[in-house]
């Protein structure tokens, strides 16, 4: 079969192409881990948190969820975060496990506090608030709308 220069050309052209889309997908999904110092956050339920899910403050990626894991004594589970080393967090800061929508992906939500007090690598958030559900946020509506 005689194959023509043009064909190839074309299909190293459309390689490059797909080579040069998949890199800047990459970097515009913002993927990466980020790398800085670690906090410990503590909660009763987590609602398909995973590792690699972002940490936000204001909508905006400051972390990632380094690991999480079950504690055998009072079955809390432990999370893991590592902070952006230029991101210093009051130690009265609060953290909460939502979602993006109805159903979106399960990410660490922190509202900073007030305090003067920093935390630093490897201090526990004292301040916690668990994944709610579907369930648990009609069953809250229910109970006030009826007045029980």
């Amino acid at each position: 079969m005689n194959k023509k220069p043009v064909e190839t050309i074309m299909g190293i052209v459309v390689l490059l192409i797909a080579v040069l889309f998949l890199a800047f997908a990459y970097r515009v999904s913002d993927l990466q881990v980020v790398k800085g110092y670690e906090l410990s956050a503590r909660f009763f339920k987590v609602g398909g948190l995973n590792v690699g899910s972002d940490v936000r403050i204001n909508g905006v990626k400051i972390g990632t969820v380094t690991s999480q894991k079950l504690s055998p004594e009072d079955y809390m589970v432990d999370v893991v975060l590592s902070i952006s080393s230029d991101i210093k967090l009051p130690i009265d800061s609060v953290v909460s496990i939502t979602s993006d929508g109805l159903m979106g992906n399960k990410f660490v939500k922190i509202e900073p506090g007030q305090s003067k007090t920093l935390l630093a690598h490897g201090d526990e958030i004292k301040k916690t608030q668990d994944f709610e559900t579907m369930e648990d946020l009609i069953g809250k509506f229910i109970f006030k709308a009826t007045g029980d």
